[in-house]
């Protein structure tokens, strides 16, 4: 029986998400120059044909993933996207919208690791930089619009210079996520959360990231972040 309007869109859909994710996976494990479409085909379960139908070819693929990267990113900035943590709605007080967003933020990492791992090294390297660069112009106004909203959170706190504010957090959260991708496991990325609620004298998280555990009261030790795991 053929398939009906509905069921081909669906499927062009899941194969086109299970492409991209496939693509996450195998950037993330083996490095953008050394995966190979049929890696990322057979990972998905899709032909390899399928690539250039969706995407136009991997540089096309490596922008869809960056693209994914800064949806987001720029959720994260509207406090969107984690679960248990609620978007924060502009009318709420600042403390809570500033929560939202380091809670999100650093919740994302705990749960799309592979994800920033790739961005991070499509930032870093000279023959993918300027991928990143046109998918930023692609987004700037995005990111801009999600700027101004933390420098207006920032603002509400009577913060002297609401930017550098902002610019120092970005900052500070992207180092966490660079420590979580160098040190993997043995970062302590809750316990670093609950520093940054303290440091911007926020309440304390009353519970713990998904993806990310909390020592029980009375076990906690020194933590030690090693690459080796």
């Amino acid at each position: 029986m053929a398939r009906s309007p509905e069921q081909n869109r669906i499927a062009r859909e899941r194969s086109h998400e299970a492409l991209l994710q496939a693509a996450i996976g195998v950037f993330a494990e083996h490095g953008v120059e050394g995966a190979t479409i049929a890696d990322i085909t057979r990972r998905a379960g899709v032909a390899q044909g399928l690539v250039n139908y969706y995407f136009g070819g991997k540089e096309q693929l490596i922008a869809a993933v960056i693209d994914r990267w800064f949806a987001m990113l720029l959720g994260i900035a509207r406090g969107e996207g984690l679960e248990p943590v609620a978007p924060a709605p502009d009318d709420l007080p600042a403390e809570v919208r500033l929560a939202a967003i380091i809670d999100t933020a650093l919740g994302m990492t705990a749960v799309a690791l592979p994800l920033q791992r790739v961005v991070v090294a499509l930032q870093q390297q000279p023959t993918t930089r300027a991928l990143f660069a046109a998918a930023e112009r692609r987004h700037v106004e995005g990111v801009a619009a999600a700027e101004d909203a933390v420098r207006a959170i920032f603002r509400e706190r009577g913060a002297a210079d609401p930017a550098m504010e902002e610019i120092m957090l970005r900052s500070l959260l992207d180092g966490i996520v660079g420590q979580c991708i160098v040190y993997g496991d043995s970062y302590p990325l809750e316990a670093a959360r609950r520093w940054v609620h303290r440091s911007y004298g926020l309440p304390e998280p009353a519970a713990p990231l998904p993806g990310a555990t909390k020592p029980a009261p009375g076990s906690e030790s020194e933590p030690r972040t090693r690459a080796s795991g």
